[in-house]
């Protein structure tokens, strides 16, 4: 059993799955640093700092008299939207994020690949058949 166990572990997709968790985990802080950090002060201080709707949300029963979400939900059942609403737009600023930055990664990608196959492309026709010429040539014995 430990050898299959070995033989499991030593699989390339395990390794390969193992690896991605590791980097998807890298680049989700990556990600959250950017939306947190960089792009939700310029939208807090775009709209006068109020992006935050947590607090919005609407009482379910007639003894819910608190201001915040947080003393509401003591009280009774209440419909939280405003939470709803922050994050939604969190994910979709994120998204957009992401888009962005998959975008350049297949622009730099693309540009290497383009690269590479004008690097490994074949001579053009013309070129090839004088190259197979001159080396028929320079195998003739000389007369």
């Amino acid at each position: 059993m430990l050898n299959e166990f070995k033989a499991f572990i030593a699989r390339g997709n395990v390794m390969d799955l193992a690896v991605g968790v590791i980097i998807g985990a890298a680049f989700s802080r990556i990600v959250d640093s950017i939306v947190n950090d960089l792009v939700m002060p310029v939208v807090g201080a775009l709209t006068g700092g109020g992006f935050d709707f947590s607090n919005y949300f609407l009482p379910l029963s007639s003894n819910v008299t608190a201001s915040t979400l947080a003393a509401a939900r003591e009280q009774g059942a209440v419909f939280a939207y405003g939470n709803f609403i922050t994050v939604a737009l969190n994910f979709v600023i994120l998204a957009w994020i992401i888009f962005l930055m998959v975008k350049g990664v297949n622009r730099v990608r693309a540009s290497v690949d383009k690269q590479k196959a004008d690097e490994a492309a074949p001579p053009p026709a013309d070129v090839a058949l004088l190259t197979e010429i001159r080396d028929l040539l320079k195998s003739r014995p000389a007369v």
